[in-house]
């Protein structure tokens, strides 16, 4: 039996809503596609705006290449128009070079403004002061400094909700990439380098972060858990960390540093300046991002049984602070961060 055509087409169009509806049901499942945070929605909607206008590409292609075959296959009979000197129609050309190239402009204007939106280094829209945690890719783990409230953590990420973070990225290990799907993109971890990247959690709830960049051996075990959770009880667990937790000296970070694996560990304290130590200790030539102000307020000496209270002693390479901050100054102020691209969102 024979379909109208409109039958057809509409049986075809509700065949592709089914589809699509089943494939959302998963988006719980794939993390990227079930957002926690501002930054990780607004890349969610990029994904899905760039699927779409794509796909007003490709699915007519699709299905004019079945047609196509279907319509001119040969078999006895056939009543499909024969035209040997055909070679143009400018109607034709129109259609198939111009509705690409406005879709592709268009696909153009939003990726552009998108990505000069979601720069990484730019401070979120908020009412509440940002809460800065330093980060550091080790061998096979990650070492999270809170320099406001003078604690450490390894593998454990705990933060508010509702409260803008200002990760602080760098790397004492081959290169890394510091990822929380539900939160936002990737940004990577250098060594030398100390890469700002914002990001919020809207929501109460635990969150996966690992290292999307192979870095060895144990490179697979470099995960850690993301726990957002009330301010309050942000508040209590930092005074616990201080009263039942060790405190990390630099022979402790030494040790750390070394390539291993370990689940979690907090710390009630850290050698004050030990983020811009490990930065600077690979590149000391060389701020990458760190502000005039920073640098100048960088410790002189790093005393290994020194704590956050204590001011360090020495981490020379035979340069001086003065040397550093004045002989390197590439015009950055205060307010002069890193930024990254997120082509890896």
């Amino acid at each position: 039996m024979k379909l109208p055509k409109k039958l057809r087409w509409l049986a075809s169009l509700s065949m592709l809503v089914c589809l699509l509806l089943a494939s959302t049901g998963c988006s719980e499942k794939i993390i990227v596609l079930n957002p926690k945070g501002p930054i990780a929605e607004h890349q969610r909607d990029l994904m899905l705006i760039s699927t779409v206008l794509g796909c007003l590409v490709i699915i007519p292609v699709l299905i004019l290449t079945a047609f196509i075959i279907w319509r001119y296959r040969d078999k006895p009979g056939r009543k499909a128009s024969y035209s040997p000197n055909w070679a143009h129609s400018t109607k034709l050309e129109l259609i198939w070079w111009g509705i690409p190239i406005i879709i592709i402009a268009t696909l153009g204007v939003i990726t552009a403004r998108a990505t000069y939106a979601l720069e990484p280094s730019k401070p979120l829209e908020s009412n509440v002061k940002p809460l800065t945690v330093q980060v550091t890719s080790l061998n096979w783990k990650w070492l999270f400094q809170y320099p406001e409230q003078g604690i450490a953590t390894v593998n454990e990420l705990k933060i508010p909700q509702g409260v803008p973070i200002r990760f602080e990225v760098t790397a004492d290990s081959p290169m890394n990439s510091f990822w929380i799907p539900q939160l936002g993109g990737q940004i990577y971890a250098m060594s030398g380098m100390a890469m700002t990247l914002y990001l919020q959690a809207d929501e109460q709830g635990k969150y996966w972060g690992s290292g999307a960049n192979f870095t060895g051996k144990d490179f697979a075990k470099m995960y850690f858990d993301v726990d957002a959770v009330g301010t309050d009880e942000f508040d209590q667990w930092v005074k616990q960390v201080k009263a039942d937790s060790p405190e990390l000296t630099l022979d402790g970070y030494k040790e750390l540093a070394q390539p291993s694996t370990l689940k979690t560990q907090t710390y009630s304290a850290f050698p004050k300046g030990l983020f811009e130590m490990t930065v600077t200790k690979y590149a000391s030539s060389h701020h990458h991002g760190l502000s005039q102000k920073e640098m100048k307020d960088m410790p002189a000496s790093h005393d290994p049984g020194s704590t956050h209270e204590d001011m360090p002693a020495s981490h020379d390479h035979g340069s001086t602070d003065e040397d550093m901050t004045e002989s390197h100054d590439h015009g950055s102020t205060d307010e002069d961060m890193p930024g990254m691209d997120m082509g890896d969102s």
